[in-house]
């Protein structure tokens, strides 16, 4: 994290949901530690296994996934700036998401992340109202009525 960010973090309002936008670039391979992870993984499967583990602990505080993508066009940004992958999470709050950092299960997942990504950005929103699971789940319900 970046110098402060954790007392920037704690001087957000709570009690109120919080996103957090997820920028991702992949290593071509993930860079394990040595004695960790034998087998050979690329470094979008190194992030599925941090995910397959990390969202039973973001569910277990009321994070839900919001949306994940592949970023496809650089609209607007420095020509050289290209991401792999777009990923927003939601949490009942900043606390939320912070007791979540402070789990150690959480803190064990993070090497697997760290072996995945060769540059990221993570950046926190906050807002007085949330779209909500049930929300979300209507919105995609649409969606797949409608035949998007």
């Amino acid at each position: 994290m970046n110098a402060g960010a954790m007392d920037e973090l704690a001087a957000l309002p709570d009690g109120q949901p919080f996103a957090l936008i997820n920028l991702l670039l992949y290593k071509e391979w993930a860079d394990y530690p040595p004695g960790t992870v034998s087998e050979k993984l690329t470094g979008k499967q190194a992030y599925e296994r941090y995910t397959e583990l990390a969202i039973p602990l973001v569910n277990a505080v009321g994070g839900v996934p919001m949306w994940r993508g592949a970023l496809a066009a650089n609209l607007i940004g420095p020509d050289e700036e290209r991401w792999d992958e777009l990923l927003i999470m939601q949490y009942p709050s900043r606390g939320a998401f912070e007791r979540m950092l402070a789990n150690p299960d959480y803190q064990a997942t993070l090497f697997h992340r760290t072996a995945a990504v060769s540059d990221s950005r993570l950046y926190g929103a906050t807002s007085p109202e949330a779209i909500g699971p049930m929300k979300w789940r209507l919105f995609n319900l649409s969606r797949k009525l409608r035949g998007d």
